[in-house]
């Protein structure tokens, strides 16, 4: 098979770069090398907007001499730019200071047996496929209301790729992975309010996705749905924030737990490991090998071998995530962290959407959120926001140019629910979380 042979071209590509760093003198080195094949097809008004076919990769290489610590990179894949980039990067490691928490992952770390987690379903390429998908998309939403009257286009996108690492601890190991993808863009018009939303679907497997005839009706109901937004007095109420946009409020707590955050001393969680964060009932797991995840990985970027883990027990802050050099800083171990969080899951306390809202009875329904008014140092949180006014349960009306205020450390207390729908095309899942209050800033 090609992928095969190709998957065996750059572990030998990557086994040469490390046998040349370590000839120059490095003490250890990493390789770490791409390919990847794409195709990127967007339309607007159902008229192609724009065709892209991608064929890329790239090298690159990070050094040790003793404690020094250099990198390069290159694009340009043949012999003699590799030599030049490995050459390169033990230049610059001579020039940089000792640091006693460089060097590669501790060796008992590193992955060996390196499982198959069906991350590969490759489909030819087809760019006129692809178009006929975001068209019939786009056509989808602009029938499905009159108040929807123009689109700000509809876009496929397919990859297909291959990844290696490899050190000088003797790791050389590397998987194929595909992704595709189909979102739309429309923009509703009622009067001279006028509002634009979008929907999308995202899979490893090409006939998993959504029809675009769904994705194109969703686009146009959540786009009508905003129409006519009002805005609302300040007040404290109690806040939903949709399973759409809710990972970003973990995401938060995921920053937070980051070594890089903790050893800086950064972080409004400094100290808070095996202490109560969250309510007592709520879980968050991880779960790298998942098969066919769209965050799925056997080893982090280090090459550390992946596991599932608790990273919050009955509400308890169990693990900080962690890199080689951020867990030295911190004098830890590296727990498979370099490049980010692999399929994180949150827990749910078994309501559906509508029992969700019936607990809240009267209060915010969030679905969008702008700015970045968010403090991972001290916790404080201060966003723009739309979304919907709810009443004994029931969703009134959308409103608009209101901002929602907290502490994160307050709101992931004060959790009260979570829905048990949950949204999977993101590396951390979640359904809809209620939180008993915050402070509503309106007109």
């Amino acid at each position: 098979m090609q992928i095969e042979k190709d998957l065996t071209e750059i572990q030998n590509i990557v086994d040469d770069t490390l046998s040349y760093a370590k000839k120059l003198g490095a003490t250890g080195a990493e390789a770490s090398m791409s390919k990847v094949q794409g195709i990127a097809v967007s339309s607007r008004m159902k008229e192609v907007e724009n065709m892209e076919f991608t064929s890329d990769g790239g090298l690159g290489i990070c050094v040790f001499v003793g404690q020094k610590k250099g990198s390069a990179s290159t694009a340009d894949l043949s012999a003699s730019a590799i030599k030049m980039t490995v050459e390169k990067a033990i230049e610059i490691a001579k020039y940089t200071s000792d640091d006693d928490c460089a060097g590669l992952a501790d060796e008992a770390l590193i992955a060996r047996d390196i499982p198959n987690l069906d991350l590969y379903h490759p489909q030819i390429l087809d760019t006129e496929l692809a178009l006929k998908y975001a068209i019939e998309a786009e056509e989808a939403g602009l029938n499905a209301s009159k108040l929807i009257n123009n689109s700000d286009g509809a876009s496929y996108n397919a990859n297909l790729g291959i990844r290696v690492y490899g050190n000088t601890h003797g790791i050389n190991a590397g998987y194929p992975s595909s992704r595709y993808s189909l979102s739309c863009v429309l923009i509703g018009q009622d009067g001279n309010d006028m509002q634009r939303d979008y929907a999308y679907t995202v899979s490893r497997e090409a006939d998993k996705l959504r029809s675009p005839t769904e994705v194109g009706i969703e686009a146009a109901e959540t786009t009508v749905s905003r129409l006519n937004a009002q805005k609302i007095s300040t007040t404290k109420v109690p806040v939903i924030f949709h399973r759409d946009i809710a990972s970003g409020l973990f995401g938060h707590f995921i920053s937070a737990i980051s070594g890089g955050s903790l050893y800086r001393k950064s972080s409004f969680l400094l100290d808070a490991k095996d202490s109560q964060v969250f309510p007592d009932w709520f879980q968050l797991d991880e779960r790298p090998h998942t098969l066919r995840g769209l965050a799925s990985s056997p080893f982090d970027n280090e090459g550390v071998v992946t596991k599932d883990m608790s990273i919050v027990s009955d509400g308890i802050l169990k693990e900080y995530l962690l890199t080689s050099y951020t867990a030295r800083k911190l004098n830890m171990v590296s727990n498979g962290h370099a490049g980010g969080i692999h399929n994180c899951i949150v827990s749910d306390t078994g309501h559906s959407d509508a029992q969700l809202l019936q607990e809240m009875g009267t209060g915010l329904l969030v679905t969008e959120l702008m700015g970045q008014g968010v403090s991972i140092v001290n916790g404080d949180y201060s966003r723009g926001a739309a979304g919907f006014w709810v009443e004994n349960g029931v969703i009134q009306y959308p409103v608009h140019e209101i901002t929602i205020a907290g502490n994160l450390k307050d709101m992931y207390a004060n959790i009260a629910a979570i829905g048990s729908q949950r949204e999977l095309r993101s590396s951390l899942q979640t359904g809809s979380v209620l939180v008993s209050e915050m402070q509503i800033a309106g007109s």
